[in-house]
């Protein structure tokens, strides 16, 4: 197993001890450098892959829920609904009473946001280009580990 290449300020490595070989721990490591990676490509102030996710999900459900879309896209309440309220305060979406429960609230892009996400579209399939050039032929094999972790570890 190759070891974790964290260096400290006196350019000496790091040694992560037990932690170089946590799946968690280098799950983390891996989205936050794909993380920082995606917000560099895409150059939009703001605008995370949290945000591109959101979009995206809305704009193939349109009419969805608050409570949908954070499910859909794993954030719970507390961090989902500042989320929206970036997205709503950007104009790129719109939030309106549901006709089925007045309590929930339906989300749609707005033409702001279809221009905003088919931007972004753009940036993220090129910077997941770069991934697949990481993981290969292994991609479907990655991928479906990557769900049964993210729907079995709960």
């Amino acid at each position: 197993m190759a070891k974790n290449d964290a260096k400290g300020r006196t350019g000496r490595e790091i040694d992560l001890g037990p932690l170089d070989g946590f799946i968690g721990f280098n799950l983390r490591n891996a989205q936050e450098s794909a993380f920082r990676a995606f917000a560099r490509h895409v150059g939009a102030e703001g605008l995370k892959p949290g945000r591109f996710a959101a979009l995206m999900v809305i704009q193939h459900n349109p009419g969805l829920t608050q409570m949908d879309l954070a499910r859909a896209i794993a954030r719970d309440k507390s961090t989902v609904t500042p989320l929206i309220q970036d997205l709503q305060r950007r104009g790129l979406i719109e939030r309106k009473p549901s006709t089925v429960d007045r309590r929930s609230m339906t989300l749609r892009l707005t033409a702001a946001g279809e221009a905003t996400l088919a931007q972004m579209l753009g940036h993220a399939q090129e910077h997941d280009r770069k991934l697949d050039e990481i993981v290969g032929d292994h991609k479907a094999l990655f991928l479906d580990l990557l769900k049964r972790v993210a729907t079995e570890i709960s």
